[in-house]
């Protein structure tokens, strides 16, 4: 007698690739959503780190400003020794304050998840 060949996959045994394969997928997805949300942390602290290094620029140069009126009557090269230092924090705290946000304006949180989720969805999508 002829062996008749493989036999189909039952429906069980489709059913349970299927499930293993949503899982696959689910499982990478959630792996890349952490590695992104660590990347948000790091981006984060550094925003915050930017931002605290301008706060303590800007109050410098309010200092030195204020201590350049103070001694207005004082003599000449130390009023021009204070105006330089306020000058330097002061162009310190305007170059902080544009690169904080240059990267506020560029921020974009979990890009590649998103990315990701929409090519499952332009896949689950598509006509067979």
């Amino acid at each position: 007698m002829a062996d008749p060949g493989p036999t189909p996959p039952t429906l069980g045994a489709s059913l349970k690739r299927l499930f293993r394969t949503v899982v696959s997928v689910l499982e990478n997805r959630f792996e890349l959503l952490l590695v992104e949300l660590a990347e948000e942390q790091h981006r984060l602290f550094e925003a915050l780190l930017l931002a605290a290094a301008a706060a303590v620029f800007g109050l410098l140069t309010l200092i030195v400003a204020t201590a350049a009126v103070v001694i207005l009557c004082g003599p000449d090269h130390l009023l021009a020794a204070l105006t330089g230092v306020c000058l330097v924090y002061g162009v310190a705290t305007t170059l902080l304050v544009w690169r904080l946000r240059v990267r506020l304006r560029h921020w974009t949180p979990f890009s590649a998840t998103l990315t990701e989720l929409k090519k499952d969805k332009a896949c689950l999508e598509e006509p067979s």
